[in-house]
């Protein structure tokens, strides 16, 4: 689906969606209760959707009433895959749920659309490898199989959080004493911070014993309880840059005690709106497409820490690149940085290519809130953001579905 963005100015008040990030935790670790919770406000994209299928699919009970989750833990230990977890493009899904479905000692298959499936799990591998354990990955989907042991486990930090989180649930769900150490420099803390929280909503205490070791005391169930998921500072990053960009944007519903690492980007606007700003986005990296756009349309700026951009939905660098350039940006690209030069953006005469990717797709459609222009693709954004273009309406944008 294309979407076609005449010139405007944005102004109003819009409620953030609920986050994606806590609600993937939250159900993870209602998953692991003995005993029923319930979650409310939980976001309705399609990776979360994903995680429901795939916990269903694992045997965990799963009721939905509007937009609360009535959820029956169960004991992984013992669970079954009723069919192959198919993940859509999830990486969080995969990455959180493969060692829990190591538990069982069972067979899992694992399968996802086609980036998802090109996108690494050489992290579990080489665990699971040393200690004989099954991971076949090959175009199609992913093989498992454990029985995963309670031990300490050493993993490097320069990779997705992701894995440090799948590794924190299946440790906590085998009820022995862990540690996971993590070799430095440790990326996307925030969100392991954010996995620790999660659990302990849930009455778990896993916690830093020391600044790159996390340790999992022994004996701890999950106790179901009832909790709420707090709204999506990522998603409202690219509302929020449409005050950049001369609108007048509130934003209700995020928690200002938030630990999600994206909640940073108040701060790197406003030094994107006062310099040509040097930022290091290694720890916030879905930031990436917004920041590089609304820089150009500012004062440029310098992003570290980009490497990981391009095992993403897609290549964002590459694609952000690409798509920049049809509306006049200059754009330096090399190994692990980006330089956005001060440019005069103007429409593009092309449609712009969203990549298939959720965040390229928003971030394109800010700055053509300027220029005005068309991007494909416009249907990514159910992955993080099913209501982006109609919470762009509402701010007085004109959107035509084309």
């Amino acid at each position: 689906m294309n979407v076609k963005i005449n010139p405007g100015v944005a102004r109003g008040r819009i409620t953030a969606p609920p986050s994606k990030s806590e609600s993937h935790r939250l159900l993870i670790a209602a998953a692991m209760c003995d005993g029923v919770s319930h979650i409310d406000g939980i976001s309705s994209c399609d990776d979360v959707l994903a995680t429901i299928d795939c916990l269903s699919a694992l045997g965990v009970k799963i009721k939905q009433d509007g937009d609360r989750l009535t959820v029956h833990g169960i004991d992984f230990r013992g669970s079954t895959a009723t069919d192959t977890l198919f993940c859509r493009e999830s990486a969080s899904t995969l990455r959180f749920l493969i060692p829990l479905t190591m538990l069982s000692g069972k067979p899992v298959r694992f399968s996802g659309k086609e980036r998802l499936m090109r996108r690494p799990v050489s992290v579990y591998e080489s665990l699971f490898t040393e200690l004989g354990l099954t991971l076949r990955q090959d175009a199609d989907g992913i093989n498992v199989c454990g029985p995963l042991p309670c031990k300490d486990y050493t993993v490097t930090g320069d990779v997705s959080s992701q894995f440090i989180s799948g590794l924190i649930f299946a440790l906590v769900a085998m009820g022995g004493e862990s540690r996971i150490r993590i070799t430095p420099p440790v990326e996307s803390r925030s969100y392991i911070e954010m996995t620790l929280a999660a659990l302990g909503k849930f009455g778990v205490s896993v916690y830093f014993e020391d600044e790159n070791t996390i340790f999992i005391p022994e004996g701890q169930r999950p106790a179901a309880t009832d909790v709420r998921v707090e709204g999506d500072y990522s998603s409202a990053a690219f509302m929020e840059a449409l005050s950049l960009l001369g609108g007048d944007v509130a934003i209700d519903g995020l928690a200002t005690d938030s630990l999600q690492g994206d909640r940073v980007y108040a701060r790197y606007f406003e030094m994107i709106a006062a310099e040509n700003a040097t930022i290091d986005i290694s720890d916030c990296p879905d930031l990436g497409p917004i920041l590089f756009a609304v820089a150009a349309a500012k004062f440029g700026g310098t992003f570290t820490g980009t490497r990981r951009l391009s095992i993403k939905e897609s290549d964002r660098v590459a694609a952000m690149s690409e798509e920049l350039r049809k509306l006049g940006a200059t754009f330096k690209v090399y190994d692990d940085a980006v330089i956005v030069e001060p440019c005069e953006l103007h429409a593009p005469n092309d449609v712009l290519s969203g990549h298939n990717d959720h965040r390229i797709v928003m971030s394109l459609a800010v700055l053509l809130t300027l220029t005005g222009g068309e991007v494909s693709g416009a249907e990514a954004t159910k992955k993080s953001y099913p209501s982006f273009f109609e919470d762009l309406a509402s701010l007085g944008i004109d959107v035509i579905y084309k």
